[in-house]
């Protein structure tokens, strides 16, 4: 009987493979554990810190609502002198005293836009985020301010908004110089997020079965998806420079002709015993200007109620033409 032998090479080769595979397993599984282990833990903080703010304003004598030039850096150092006599008072006079309703202060909760600031006990100031998608409210994101004293620069404390929003790059550049902009920049990044995110769940939603692949960053700041139930796959790329962005601001939109279709565009490639006509893609403009102007789900209405017209005049009507003239 004939033995089927093996290369030493390919032997260490198949080892290789699988220690690394093996070793591919085991850190998906510490990177599970860990993230779970995260969720749980922002959970948790979520949760302590909704029950404060709701404590807070429970307590409160009363809630302005600011508009405009009212939100200003004088109001927020009216906040901060606010929190740090509080916590100075009960401090000196202890809990029994404060507690009994000598020296207690009068307890405001400031509502501006969609930010509601409440003075935290321990000389924290607190603001809550409330964002929206189409009129509807969607997540509650927290972030707590400190300092140890009224003429020191505060610093953030605590928060409950998603790593991958640059809350410490904002703090770095603002709230050190300007809180009250650092405060309505997070509200800012917070809001497009979820903008951003509500768009592409709602075109899943609404046209998923004429997706047939769609992926994205964590902070919906690249998107990508393919339209694949025409007779040219069309493919979308998006990009958000800027995460304060609701709309993109790079776009391409690509249709790609199959094997079988007659394109316009077309490459001739000699060489290597390959010859023959390929079918370049066409930028869809129609649709580029659509992203631009349009929210997402809007936009992807706009585009597939005109791209049957749009693949005919591209795949069917339009003439040969030099590939010198179809550059994009």
């Amino acid at each position: 009987m004939a033995e089927t032998n093996f290369l030493p090479e390919d032997d260490f080769r198949l080892e290789t493979t699988r220690s690394r595979f093996s070793n591919v397993l085991k850190k998906h599984a510490e990177l599970s554990e860990r993230l779970s282990s995260c969720r749980d833990s922002d959970k948790s903080v979520f949760e302590r810190l909704q029950k404060e703010f709701e404590a807070a304003r429970a307590s409160q004598s009363q809630e302005i609502h600011l508009d405009g030039e009212e939100w200003n850096d004088g109001l927020l150092a009216t906040i901060r002198e606010r929190v740090h006599m509080e916590a100075d008072r009960k401090s000196m006079a202890g809990d029994t005293t404060f507690s009994s309703g000598t020296h207690i202060q009068e307890k405001i909760t400031y509502k501006v836009g969609n930010k509601v600031i409440c003075c935290l006990e321990g000389a924290r100031i607190g603001i809550q985020y409330e964002t929206f998608f189409a009129g509807e409210p969607c997540e509650l994101y927290h972030i707590v301010l400190e300092s140890k004293s009224f003429l020191e620069k505060m610093t953030v404390l605590e928060h409950t908004i998603p790593f991958f929003i640059p809350v410490r790059d904002a703090e770095n550049d603002l709230l050190f110089s300007n809180a009250m902009k650092f405060i309505d920049r997070v509200g800012e990044l917070l809001q497009a997020y979820v903008d951003r995110r509500e768009q592409v769940r709602l075109i899943k939603e609404l046209y998923g079965n004429q997706i047939g692949e769609l992926y994205h960053s964590l902070p919906f700041n690249m998107v990508e998806f393919v339209l694949d139930d025409f007779e040219c796959k069309v493919t979308v790329t998006l990009r958000y420079e800027d995460l304060i962005c609701v709309l993109p601001t790079r776009i391409r939109v690509l249709a790609w002709p199959r094997k079988n279709c007659t394109s316009p565009v077309s490459m001739n490639r000699r060489g290597n015993g390959v010859s023959g006509s390929h079918p370049n893609p066409a930028r869809l403009s129609y649709a580029e200007e659509a992203l631009r102007s349009m929210s997402l789900p809007e936009a992807f209405a706009e585009i597939v109620l005109n791209l049957p017209q749009a693949l005919q005049q591209l795949y069917q009507n339009a003439p040969p033409r030099n590939l010198d003239s179809t550059r994009v």
